[in-house]
């Protein structure tokens, strides 16, 4: 068997009793064994902070502010409630993703594959970094337990509906839908952040530009070994900022405090992460999250993850209000670009890709 070439899902469906050596990580980086979901039980206290938005109404927004600064500063992620997506469309988002996936047949589903030698092409695929990082980078051997579908969503000038799944028959629309929406929720929390700060509130948004959107749609199938695998290695969003959604099963970690916490699944509120753009313009004050998928070895997992990024050609740079006086630049100015290159190039390997933009003072 060619497992090389075979879905992740395909393996875990075919039923095979141990995983792949390809799929195994180094001990090190491997989850201890009580990090099947079945015994996890964060309690609520220690667990990413969830704040209501409000629908983003503007008598509410100083308290709001100060919330989402405090969980930017302690967490880099946070929930939001009343975030004005309606909870309709976050059904059908993960809906029409786990038909693709559970109802779609795998000849169907070829159809759609991304391209393996192009970094973060569009499509159907289970493999995330370049193929020549294989001989480079120390982890990029090991594969992640998942498969996904990735889909280019914005600018408009990138968005291309025929090459999304034509299954279940309402799934582009959904996959549009979406994405407006999650791209007007994204706009009003970078305004958030940078208000928080004490900066105008387009700040941030100026320091990005025009969003680069893409929506990850990932399945974590059950594994035979979970305390073997990751359904996706420690690392941290290379972008601006990432809202997710995920299913009632759970596996999102964060790394707080050097401890690994389980994030809660809650099924209308959205996931905020911070990504190391944003680590970078906020000169430090908020880091980017460092987070991971661990697997379980009884129920599929699936979230829906959308990224928002700089253009290729934007050079970013901690912002000028936060540079001033006591508090010099922390990292080295950056072209999105080259950025997004070595990261895919080197592998995440947790933050190192950003720690290695930091100024030695």
């Amino acid at each position: 068997m060619d497992f090389q070439m075979m879905r992740v899902q395909s393996l875990s469906e075919g039923g095979i009793a141990e995983v792949p050596a390809q799929y195994i990580q180094p001990p090190e980086e491997r989850p201890p064994i009580s990090d099947d979901l079945r015994v996890i039980d964060n309690s609520d206290e220690d667990n990413v902070p969830m704040i209501d938005v409000f629908g983003f109404d503007s008598e509410q927004r100083d308290t709001v502010c100060k919330l989402i600064g405090d969980a930017c500063a302690q967490w880099g992620a946070f929930h939001i409630t009343n975030h004005g997506v309606p909870v309709e469309l976050l059904d059908q988002i993960r809906g029409v993703g786990l038909s693709f996936f559970k109802d779609c047949p795998v000849k169907d589903k070829l159809k759609y594959a991304c391209d393996p030698n192009s970094p973060a092409s569009q499509g159907y695929g289970s493999k995330m970094l370049r193929p020549k990082a294989e001989a480079e980078a120390e982890t990029s051997t090991v594969l992640d337990w998942r498969d996904y579908f990735d889909h280019h969503t914005l600018p408009l000038s990138r968005r291309d509906p025929s090459r999304w799944p034509h299954f279940p028959s309402n799934y582009r629309q959904v996959v549009a839908h979406y994405s407006d929406e999650l791209k007007l929720v994204a706009q009003k929390l970078l305004g958030l952040i940078s208000e928080s700060l004490g900066l105008p509130t387009s700040c941030i948004e100026d320091a990005v530009g025009e969003f680069y959107q893409n929506i990850t749609i990932s399945y974590y199938p059950a594994c035979p070994q979970p305390h073997l695998t990751l359904g996706l290695q420690s690392h941290s969003d290379m972008g601006a900022i990432t809202l997710l959604i995920q299913d009632h099963v759970g596996g999102l970690q964060i790394l707080k405090d050097s401890r690994w916490i389980t994030v809660h699944p809650q099924s209308h509120s959205i996931l905020v992460i911070l990504a190391d753009q944003m680590e970078i313009i906020t000169n430090g004050k908020y880091r980017s999250a460092q987070h991971r998928a661990i697997t379980n070895s009884s129920s599929p997992r699936l979230s829906v993850a959308t990224f928002h990024d700089p253009a290729k050609t934007v050079k970013i740079s901690p912002a000028f209000e936060l540079t001033r006086n006591s508090s010099p630049p922390k990292y080295r100015e950056v072209k999105y670009g080259d950025y997004v290159s070595s990261w895919y190039t080197k592998g995440p390997k947790g933050k190192r890709n950003i720690d290695a933009l930091l100024i030695n003072c």
